[in-house]
C-alpha cells in the first residue's frame, strides 16, 4: 500500500511539474522564434540587440543562408537601409564567431527556377497559393489606383523573393508579420498576412506566441497592437 501511495505521489508530482510549463514544448521552435526576433530588430534598427539575436539564431541551428535570406526578404517591407544595416551587422557577428573558432553552417542556396512563364504569372500563382484566393479578378483598391505597384508586387515580391526556397512560405510570413508589427500603423497589411499565416499552416497558438516574441524583442506597445489585430483575425477564423 505504501509503495502504491509513493508511486501515485510521484506521478502527481511529475504532472504538476509539467503543468507549470517546465519542459513543455513551445508552439514555435527556437529557429522560428529567432527568425521573428531577428526580423523585428532589423526592422527597428536596433543593431546592438540584433547582434545578440543573430548569435542566438545561429546557436539554434539557423544556417547562414537562412538568416541572410530573412534579412534580404524584409527589405521589401522596411526598405534597403534597414536590410543592409542588418546584413552588415550579421557580417560582423560571423567574423567574431569565426575568430572564436566557430564555423557556422552555410546551408543551401536558392534552387534554380525552371519555370518559363513570365514573372508576373509566376508571382500571381505564388500569391494565389499564399492566400488561397483566385488572382484572376479585376484590379481593385490600390492596385486599380496604381497598377504599377501591383505589377511590382507580383513580379518582384511574389516571384523574385517568395519563389526562393531558402525559406518556406511559413518562415517568410513570420519575417513579414514581424516587420509589419515593428513599423507600426500598417494594420490592414498585418491583418492580411496573419490570415496568410493561417493558410500556410501556422496555428493560432503559434501566432499567439509570435506576439510574445515581439513583446520580448521590441516592446509592449508593438505587441499590444499586434495582439489587437490577431484577436480580430482569430475571431473571424473561428467563425469560418
Amino acid at each position: 500500500m505504501r509503495k502504491l501511495l509513493s508511486v501515485l505521489l510521484l506521478l502527481f508530482y511529475l504532472c504538476s511539474f509539467d503543468t507549470q510549463g517546465i519542459n513543455q514544448s513551445s508552439a514555435l521552435n527556437p529557429k522560428e522564434q529567432s527568425i521573428i526576433a531577428i526580423s523585428a530588430l532589423t526592422a527597428k534598427g536596433n543593431l546592438s540587440r540584433l547582434k545578440t539575436e543573430l548569435n542566438n539564431g545561429l546557436n539554434a541551428g539557423l544556417t547562414v543562408n537562412q538568416i541572410k535570406e530573412a534579412i534580404v526578404h524584409l527589405y521589401a517591407y522596411c526598405g534597403f537601409p534597414r536590410s543592409i544595416r542588418g546584413l552588415q551587422t550579421f557580417m560582423k557577428v560571423l567574423d567574431e564567431r569565426k575568430a572564436k573558432g566557430i564555423n557556422d553552417l552555410l546551408g543551401a542556396d536558392a534552387s534554380l527556377i525552371l519555370d518559363d512563364r513570365s514573372k508576373y504569372e509566376r508571382g500571381k500563382d505564388v500569391l494565389g497559393k499564399l492566400t488561397g484566393a483566385s488572382q484572376d479578378g479585376p484590379r481593385t483598391g490600390y492596385a486599380a489606383f496604381a497598377p504599377t505597384i501591383e505589377i511590382f508586387l507580383k513580379e518582384h515580391l511574389f516571384a523574385d523573393i517568395f519563389e526562393r526556397d531558402v525559406l518556406t512560405y511559413a518562415e517568410r510570413e513570420l519575417v513579414t508579420i514581424s516587420v509589419i508589427s515593428s513599423i507600426e500603423r500598417a494594420e490592414p497589411m498585418l491583418r492580411s498576412h496573419l490570415n496568410i499565416c493561417l493558410h500556410v499552416g501556422l496555428t493560432p497558438e503559434q501566432l499567439q506566441e509570435f506576439v510574445d516574441v515581439i513583446k520580448r524583442a521590441i516592446g509592449k506597445n508593438e505587441a499590444k497592437a499586434a495582439q489587437t489585430v490577431l484577436d480580430e483575425v482569430l475571431s473571424d477564423y473561428k467563425i469560418k
